[in-house]
């Protein structure tokens, strides 16, 4: 790989739900590998291009999980917080928690914290920090009732880092047919006919305006992919950009399956906006991390990706 270009994937290995952080200059991805015997991975990169790996930084909790899902970590008051969930090899159980570090590359210890415990179901936690120094944890849920029965985004306050504060505001509900998960889904004790999501929340702000970039869709499948809504304050409301497909990021047939589940970080000269996603191989083998440059239009954002040929680097 030149230090000009560089060709996606660009990291060979498992490493799905990628979210990078950039602290004092060194970029951190943390990700899911959802393998029994597994915590949290992370990585560590200079350029966004070439990443080495940190091994599992998340210290295993003390009662019987299958898996980890879906790191985001933030820095504030002197610690690293990361919000992830524990479960159920098919979501059974997973609750949002909160581990804690000292330095980005971990460990991580588990805090004891379950965000919103009276949730049977919370996964996908983005943690965002608005100009006012207030925080805000984006994270998704399952609604049960209306047109399309699935799991959707919400967001709330969030004090001290570990508590979730006021009312919890809709943020994104499954608004179209392409959101479809799965029909017949076994799911509450019950058979749903048709069970949709949108997960994977992700709030850039940009312009005075609220960016919530989210993958909707089964995400083995043909049909995941990267679209956004958008809002003037963080508790919303959100409208969701129009359209039958994913805006942003959508399967390239024979090529990559199921581009999604974005962070977005800047680019070493700070110029730029890069969004870092997991997509499958056409054979299903692995979900492994890409990155592809962000444009933002008058239009809204947009993303030539995925893309499967050499680019240029990160500047």
């Amino acid at each position: 790989m030149s230090a000009r270009t560089y060709t996606n994937p660009v990291y060979a290995e498992y490493f799905a739900d990628p979210f990078v952080l950039r602290h004092d200059g060194v970029y951190y991805a943390y990700g899911t590998v959802a393998l029994h015997g597994r915590t949290l991975p992370a990585l560590t990169s200079d350029d966004l291009v070439s990443w080495r790996s940190l091994g599992d930084v998340l210290e295993a909790v003390d009662f019987p999980v299958a898996h980890y899902w879906a790191p985001e970590v933030a820095h504030a008051d002197g610690l690293f917080h990361m919000y992830y969930s524990a479960g159920g090899e098919e979501g059974e159980g997973h609750q949002l928690r909160v581990a804690t570090a000292e330095r980005p590359e971990g460990p991580f210890a588990d805090t004891g914290v379950v965000l919103d415990p009276d949730e049977p179901f919370t996964i996908d936690a983005h943690p965002f920090l608005d100009d006012d120094g207030r925080w805000y944890l984006f994270y998704c849920r399952d609604f049960l009732e209306g047109e399309r029965a699935g799991t959707g985004i919400v967001v709330r306050e969030l004090r001290g880092m570990n508590e979730l504060v006021g009312e919890r505001q809709t943020v994104v509900r499954p608004f179209a047919d392409w959101n479809l998960f799965a029909k017949d889904r076994h799911w509450y004790g019950r058979t749903w006919p048709g069970w949709y999501t949108v997960e994977g929340p992700f709030v850039r702000k940009r312009g005075g305006r609220y960016y919530c970039f989210f993958s909707a869709g089964a995400w083995r499948e043909e049909n995941y992919g990267l679209s956004y809504a958008v809002a003037d304050h963080p508790l919303g409301p959100y409208v969701p950009a129009p359209g039958e497909v994913p805006l942003l990021l959508r399967t390239v047939p024979g090529r990559i399956l199921g581009p999604g589940h974005a962070s977005i970080v800047s680019a070493p000269s700070g110029e730029t906006d890069y969004l870092v996603y997991h997509a499958w191989d056409p054979g299903r083998g692995a979900r492994l991390m890409r990155i592809d440059r962000l444009e933002w239009t008058p239009e809204g954002p947009r993303c030539d990706g995925p893309t499967l040929d050499p680019q240029p680097a990160p500047q």
